[in-house]
């Protein structure tokens, strides 16, 4: 018969096995634990990389009007008018690229019969605008046109860019004359009082979202109007010439219309031309 000594010594082996085997299997979960925490971790870096370069290489929305396609471009969309649309003002010169460079800036130079007016556009803000500008300018769509209204009450501002001179007012309503095609607004001064203040170029529309064509109003004093129309740029010459056409005055043609009339000082554009994107 076994001693009491001995069955006390295999008793305490037994406890020392079975502590052995208790340690054993929690250090088994334990590894199991980290090993789901790190796969998941991994999987979380893994799926945030993949957003992360989908929005990088697939393209987000931009404020623009248009989407930013690759670095330093967006995806702008001109929208043709169909030929049964057209009014006999409106002048086919074809569709503008729809990739335009969204970086950089250009200077537009309008010569008139009175003298250069020049003015800097900021591509950042308007590429789809800019890209449309650029485009018109290298078909001369133009050259030889008139300012056909001048505002001299409550707005101050002198519009261009009809090449049929017809235009009654600043929105491009039918009848009016125009390009084969329209683009939506960009760079709208919704948080800037005035809205439109002097020194700024800016788009006529028909008051339509996505109306915008070729006619633009230069603003010699500031103008608080509803800020639907884009603002192209920033006249940095020649606003000593559009003031003096404002002292001449209007010919109130527009009066119970739109407002204002025939500048009664002639402005005509001999040529509009955009230089190249500078950095």
């Amino acid at each position: 018969m076994t001693s009491t000594r001995e069955r006390q010594r295999a008793a305490a082996r037994a406890r020392l096995e079975r502590e052995m085997a208790e340690r054993a299997a929690r250090a088994r979960k334990r590894r199991q634990t980290q090993a789901i925490v790190g796969a998941a971790a991994v999987l979380v870096l893994v799926v945030a990389g993949s957003v992360w370069l989908a929005t990088t290489l697939g393209g987000d929305d931009d404020e623009q009007g248009g989407t930013t396609t690759a670095a330093g471009f967006s995806q702008c969309v001109y929208n043709e008018v169909p030929a049964d649309a057209r009014s006999k003002q409106i002048k086919d010169v074809g569709l503008p690229t729809n990739q335009q460079a969204n970086k950089g800036t250009q200077t537009m130079t309008i010569d008139t019969n009175l003298g250069p007016i020049t003015a800097k556009l900021d591509r950042s803000a308007v590429p789809c605008t800019a890209g449309s500008f650029t485009h018109l300018a290298s078909k001369g769509f133009f050259d030889n046109t008139k300012c056909h209204r001048l505002v001299t009450e409550g707005i101050k501002v002198l519009q261009c860019g009809d090449p049929s001179a017809t235009g009654k007012g600043w929105r491009e309503t039918d009848g009016t004359g125009g390009p084969s095609y329209n683009l939506a607004e960009e760079n709208l001064p919704t948080d800037k009082r005035p809205a439109y203040p002097e020194g700024v170029i800016a788009m006529a529309n028909s008051g339509q979202p996505g109306s915008t064509g070729s006619q633009f109003f230069i603003v010699y004093g500031d103008s608080q109007l509803d800020p639907n129309y884009t603002v192209v740029g920033t006249i940095t010459g020649g606003m000593d010439l559009v003031k003096q056409v404002a002292a001449a005055g209007d010919d109130k043609a527009f009066a119970q219309q739109a407002g204002g009339g025939h500048p009664k000082k002639e402005v005509v554009i001999t040529k509009l031309t955009m230089s190249e994107i500078q950095s």
